[in-house]
Protein backbone atom coordinates (compact mmCIF):
# COMPACT_ATOMS: atom_id res chain seq x y z
CA UNK A 1 0.00 0.00 0.00
CA UNK A 2 1.27 3.48 -0.85
CA UNK A 3 0.29 6.68 0.92
CA UNK A 4 1.19 10.16 -0.36
CA UNK A 5 1.55 13.03 2.13
CA UNK A 6 2.67 16.62 1.72
CA UNK A 7 5.82 17.97 3.40
CA UNK A 8 3.92 19.80 6.15
CA UNK A 9 2.03 16.66 7.13
CA UNK A 10 5.25 14.64 7.00
CA UNK A 11 6.92 17.07 9.42
CA UNK A 12 4.04 17.02 11.87
CA UNK A 13 3.34 13.28 11.63
CA UNK A 14 6.88 11.92 11.17
CA UNK A 15 6.74 9.41 14.05
CA UNK A 16 3.46 7.94 12.79
CA UNK A 17 4.78 7.79 9.23
CA UNK A 18 7.92 5.98 10.39
CA UNK A 19 5.78 3.45 12.29
CA UNK A 20 3.71 2.89 9.14
CA UNK A 21 6.86 2.41 7.05
CA UNK A 22 8.20 -0.10 9.58
CA UNK A 23 4.97 -2.05 9.14
CA UNK A 24 5.58 -2.25 5.39
CA UNK A 25 3.67 0.76 4.11
CA UNK A 26 5.32 2.86 1.40
CA UNK A 27 5.14 6.58 2.14
CA UNK A 28 5.65 9.14 -0.64
CA UNK A 29 6.38 12.71 0.45
CA UNK A 30 5.28 15.32 -2.06
CA UNK A 31 5.51 19.08 -2.53
CA UNK A 32 2.60 20.77 -4.30
CA UNK A 33 1.40 17.33 -5.36
CA UNK A 34 4.73 16.36 -6.97
CA UNK A 35 6.35 13.28 -5.42
CA UNK A 36 9.82 14.05 -4.05
CA UNK A 37 10.99 11.19 -1.83
CA UNK A 38 9.91 7.80 -0.58
CA UNK A 39 10.00 6.80 3.09
CA UNK A 40 10.64 3.08 3.46
CA UNK A 41 12.04 0.90 6.22
CA UNK A 42 15.61 -0.34 5.93
CA UNK A 43 16.10 -4.06 5.72
CA UNK A 44 18.58 -5.01 8.40
CA UNK A 45 20.38 -8.32 8.15
CA UNK A 46 19.41 -10.75 10.87
CA UNK A 47 22.21 -11.18 13.38
CA UNK A 48 23.33 -14.75 13.87
CA UNK A 49 25.01 -15.45 17.18
CA UNK A 50 28.13 -17.58 17.06
CA UNK A 51 28.79 -16.88 13.39
CA UNK A 52 32.55 -16.48 14.00
CA UNK A 53 32.82 -19.34 16.48
CA UNK A 54 36.08 -21.22 16.02
CA UNK A 55 37.61 -18.63 13.69
CA UNK A 56 39.92 -17.06 16.26
CA UNK A 57 42.11 -18.22 19.05
CA UNK A 58 42.96 -16.51 22.33
CA UNK A 59 46.30 -17.74 23.61
CA UNK A 60 47.81 -17.44 27.10
CA UNK A 61 50.08 -14.71 25.74
CA UNK A 62 47.02 -12.47 25.49
CA UNK A 63 46.63 -12.49 29.28
CA UNK A 64 50.26 -11.68 30.15
CA UNK A 65 51.07 -8.33 31.80
CA UNK A 66 52.23 -5.56 29.49
CA UNK A 67 55.98 -4.93 29.28
CA UNK A 68 57.25 -2.04 31.41
CA UNK A 69 58.21 0.09 28.39
CA UNK A 70 54.65 -0.12 27.01
CA UNK A 71 53.18 0.89 30.37
CA UNK A 72 55.63 3.81 30.56
CA UNK A 73 54.67 4.93 27.07
CA UNK A 74 51.00 5.07 28.09
CA UNK A 75 51.79 6.90 31.32
CA UNK A 76 54.05 9.43 29.56
CA UNK A 77 51.38 10.27 27.01
CA UNK A 78 49.12 11.89 29.65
Amino acid sequence: MTRTVNIHEAKTQLSKLIDAALKGERIVIAKAGNPLVTLTALKRPKRILGLAKGRGKVTDEFFQPLPADVIEAFEDSR
